[in-house]
């Protein structure tokens, strides 16, 4: 395969956990793909060693102008994602900020592999319509819905009866609603099986990640909510479960690695041939145990999925009310416990505010992340 005949990649969030993955994956399958854009929030040392490394033709930085020739501020990254050198790009980008990339990105036809889940929690109606209208395409990055795709690719609508998706647990699954009100930032950054940054990892505490990644399936395989379930798995190991109309289940399987559902992002719906996640090996990962989910002793999750299925603005406001949350809790203003508290009381007060558009939702965002500063940031 010649230069020219390689896929650009942008990588937006390229100094994350999951860029820091993406760029791995790159790096060996150079013969296939090329780095076109990176762009970071605010790592410019380490965004520096990346693009030193990889020579992409743009560099963007949203908070940090260190360098002339790299672009900075928020629109580096629908730059990046509308190049005509770039043939897809992987939204790793945390939170809200990440929306207006997705859209602009869709919207030229471009492959968006979505590490972003926010994008779809949000704004998932605009986000649907932008991808038709473009004939762009969505294909997801977080392990639990990669598996889903993997299972279901090439079976129609009708076959599939319903979706599991799997969870940890988190470092707090067996913690008592007593042993929670006395969590510290050091527990609940503390997870069992994977490494993220610290904002998912929050969530994963929480169990918040699991209601956002109810509703994207919701989004992403066109199915309604009763017919997604979650079930607590703390050996992450299997990452869903989709169950067929004839009652037979198929899961997929794997070390818990991002790279393996980056590698699928970019490549689905082929595979090819990759040395960098280690082999399968069913009696060195035994057992494989399943749990409930303890929805009593995790409010976030049940207040997301509430969300959900109410619609409207109400996903967003969750999704803003919990990121405002989360970063009081990491700066060490708020208890862990105070994360739910903050998410009901905003859905309670803002989850009506009218409209679907995207101005409306970005109205409602901006609302929920001024009603948790203002209520509980003092």
């Amino acid at each position: 395969m010649t230069t020219d005949e390689r896929r650009g990649v942008a990588i937006l969030g390229s100094t994350g956990s999951i860029g820091t993955a993406a760029l791995r994956v790159l790096e060996r399958q150079h013969s296939r793909f090329r780095v076109a854009a990176l762009t970071a929030f605010n790592n410019a040392a380490l965004l520096e060693e990346q693009a030193a490394r990889f020579a992409p033709p743009f560099i963007g930085i949203v908070n940090n102008g260190a360098h002339e020739s790299w672009r900075a501020g928020g629109q580096c990254l629908v730059e990046a994602a509308t190049r005509d050198d770039v043939d897809v790009v992987l939204n790793a980008v945390v939170g809200a900020a990440g929306l207006e990339a997705t859209l602009a990105a869709l919207a030229r036809g471009k492959r968006v592999a979505l590490a972003n889940k926010e994008t779809l929690v949000m704004a998932g109606g605009l986000v649907t319509e932008a991808c038709r209208a473009g004939a762009g395409e969505i294909v997801p990055v977080d392990s639990e819905h990669s598996a889903i795709l993997q299972c279901i690719t090439g079976r129609p609508d009708v076959e599939i009866q319903r979706i599991i998706i799997t969870a940890s647990g988190g470092p707090f699954r067996q913690w008592s609603a007593e042993q929670l009100e006395q969590a510290t930032l050091a527990d609940a950054l503390r997870h069992p099986t994977w490494r993220m940054g610290r904002k998912i990892t929050v969530d994963s505490a929480t169990l918040a990640n699991k209601a956002l990644e109810v509703i994207e399936a919701h989004y992403l395989f066109n199915l309604p909510y009763d017919r997604i379930e979650v079930v607590v798995h703390p050996q992450s190991v299997v990452h869903s479960f989709v169950e067929f109309v004839d009652g037979s289940v198929l899961a997929q399987l794997g070390v818990p690695s991002m790279e393996l559902p980056i590698l699928y992002a970019l490549t689905h719906p082929d595979r090819v041939p990759d040395s960098g996640v280690p082999r399968f090996d069913p009696v060195a990962l035994s057992p494989l145990t399943f749990e409930p989910l303890r929805a009593e002793q995790f409010p976030a999750f049940a207040l997301g999925v509430a969300a959900g299925r109410r619609g409207g603005v109400a996903p967003a406001v969750f999704n803003a009310s919990n990121e405002a949350a989360v970063a009081l809790f990491l700066d060490g203003r708020i208890r862990f416990s105070d994360i739910g508290v903050a998410i009901a009381n905003s859905i309670d007060a803002l989850a009506d505010l009218p409209g679907d558009t995207r101005e409306s939702i970005l109205r409602a965002d901006s609302a929920a992340r001024r009603h948790v500063q203002e209520h509980f940031g003092c």
